[in-house]
């Protein structure tokens, strides 16, 4: 468990990145829709009206930073049943995610049931990954703490290696973000890749190594996935992209770059904007967005709203 004399700022941090977290959310879940209606609304900078609803990618990391708050550290099988107490079907849950906490709130092993998806294979989706990055504010200082708290937070619905290593990665650049550390976008993620397992994730992040900073997130979303797909691969290489070429940006820019490549919108802007508001502190998210933003249950609050 952390000291006691930094507990609070810990949580202050994981309590910023949950804000962020769930302005980027709730914004791109505004998002969907038809291309030919979606498409100008994001190229003439259109702010959706409010409310803006958050998804399952808040309702998870709530359950992160509540746990955090409570235990200091990731107990897989708590943070599970968390996972499965608190699951709201509206919020827009996956079907994988969906059958594995019903399973483990019904009374089945998170164990068995995470180790028997998708035929036995586990998942590589990207919900590990959406999630996490307060885990990577919590514990910035120390980043081998970040990958063994990240791995045992994603382990729990993600047994694939594939969605572990989607998870290790966001939670590094969250970690890295709050630090004081400045970075080029390049050497940024060259710093990500150190913590990362070899695999189809780690590649892509390296691919993002190689981009031309001023090639735009429309054509490194066409090289790196957008998140369509809906696989850690897919996904959290081009979140990764954005927030290094925004980390001495602002996070409303990342967050018009993030959903201009469309894909999985809620899910891509969840995880840059978890990373980025620890660059840019609370005063970086426009006020606009954060009263337009459901409200966070009190004790998540954290950052005042106005």
């Amino acid at each position: 468990m952390p000291p006691s004399k930094d507990r609070g700022e810990r949580l202050r941090r994981a309590r910023l990145s949950l804000e962020g977290l769930s302005v980027g959310d709730a914004f791109g879940e505004r998002f969907f829709g038809p291309v030919e209606e979606v498409a100008p609304r994001i190229e003439a900078r259109r702010v959706p009206p409010a409310p803006w609803r958050y998804t399952d990618d808040t309702e998870m990391a709530m359950s992160i930073v509540e746990q955090l708050d409570d235990r200091g550290a990731i107990d897989p099988s708590d943070l599970v049943h968390r996972f499965a107490q608190r699951m709201d079907v509206a919020r827009g849950y996956g079907r994988g995610a969906y059958e594995i906490l019903s399973a483990i709130r019904d009374g089945r092993p998170w164990h068995s049931v995470t180790a028997n998806a998708f035929g036995g294979m586990g998942s590589f989706g990207n919900g590990a990954a959406m999630r996490v990055a307060p885990l990577g504010a919590f514990f910035e200082d120390d980043l081998e703490r970040v990958v063994a708290e990240a791995t045992r937070s994603a382990e729990v619905t993600h047994a694939h290696p594939e969605g572990i290593a989607g998870a290790i990665a966001v939670a590094i650049a969250s970690a890295l973000c709050a630090s004081s550390d400045r970075y080029a976008p390049r050497k940024f993620l060259q710093a990500i890749l150190e913590h990362v397992p070899r695999g189809y994730t780690y590649d892509g992040i390296e691919e993002a190594c190689g981009l031309d900073d001023d090639c735009g997130p429309i054509v490194a979303a066409k090289t790196l996935g957008n998140g369509s797909g809906v696989t850690a691969p897919d996904t959290v290489p081009f979140c990764l992209w954005v927030v290094a070429q925004h980390l001495e940006g602002t996070y409303e820019e990342a967050l018009w770059a993030t959903v201009s490549a469309l894909g999985d919108r809620d899910t891509t802007c969840a995880i840059v904007g978890g990373a980025l508001v620890l660059r840019t502190g609370p005063e970086g998210i426009p006020a606009a967005w954060r009263v337009a933003r459901e409200a966070l249950p009190t004790w998540a609050g954290g950052v005042p709203t106005a």
